[in-house]
């Protein structure tokens, strides 16, 4: 089998959170330099905070690239833990804009279909973040707005002809400016990076498994 092609996904700002810390996340991701990533290329790329930037990026980076998985991260700026993400609601919010002030005019993606799911190797990416000493949790929750957008455009490319094995998209805590936690937090950008790390070796060794198995 040849190499591995991971396309590895941050968010910028947006409306309400003028720092993101997925950037400087996808960016340490990308440039690791381990014995383990010898033979896996790793794309790096992130996405404006609005709906226009994921339809159009998202299919561009895919044609391009030709990823085996996606490995996608955003920020969850309530939440004090690492989210494992299992599903894509069919939902988005008409409340909120996004980053090019576009609001929404309907509730659903897809009218008459049913939220999508990743699968169950979310637990194993989970059960790898957690033991670096990060509390990781799997959530079915992924929101309303350009995070559970992108989780729902990533789980519809593995579902198209010679699209990626699998995807997976984390949620990710605020972060300081410096890296430090965010008060009532514990996860700092190191630790982030050091979780970022198991879950990507992790889904390599899973994309792996499956390219196996599909003969690919």
């Amino acid at each position: 089998m040849s190499g591995l092609r991971i396309l590895i996904t941050g968010f910028g700002p947006f409306p309400g959170a003028p720092y993101n810390p997925t950037p400087q996340l996808v960016d340490r991701l990308v440039k690791l330099r381990r014995p383990a990533f010898d033979d896996v290329t790793r794309v790096g790329h992130i996405f404006n905070v609005s709906y226009r930037a994921v339809d159009r990026d998202l299919p561009a980076l895919l044609a391009q690239h030709r990823p085996d998985a996606l490995l996608m991260f955003g920020l969850a700026a309530s939440t004090r833990h690492v989210r494992i993400e299992t599903r894509a609601r069919n939902a988005i919010t008409t409340l909120w804009p996004d980053a090019d002030k576009v609001t929404q005019r309907h509730g659903q993606i897809a009218p008459g279909e049913d939220a999508r799911t990743f699968g169950a190797h979310g637990a194993r990416l989970a059960r790898a973040a957690r033991l670096t000493g990060i509390d990781a949790r799997l959530s079915r929750d992924a929101g309303r707005y350009l995070c559970n957008y992108l989780c729902w455009r990533g789980i519809e490319a593995t579902q198209a002809p010679q699209g990626p094995q699998l995807a997976t998209f984390v949620h990710v805590p605020l972060l300081s400016r410096d890296g430090t936690a965010w008060p009532g937090s514990r996860i700092t950008a190191e630790q982030l990076v050091d979780a970022g790390e198991a879950m990507l070796l992790e889904l390599v060794r899973l994309t792996r498994q499956v390219r196996r198995v599909a003969g690919r």
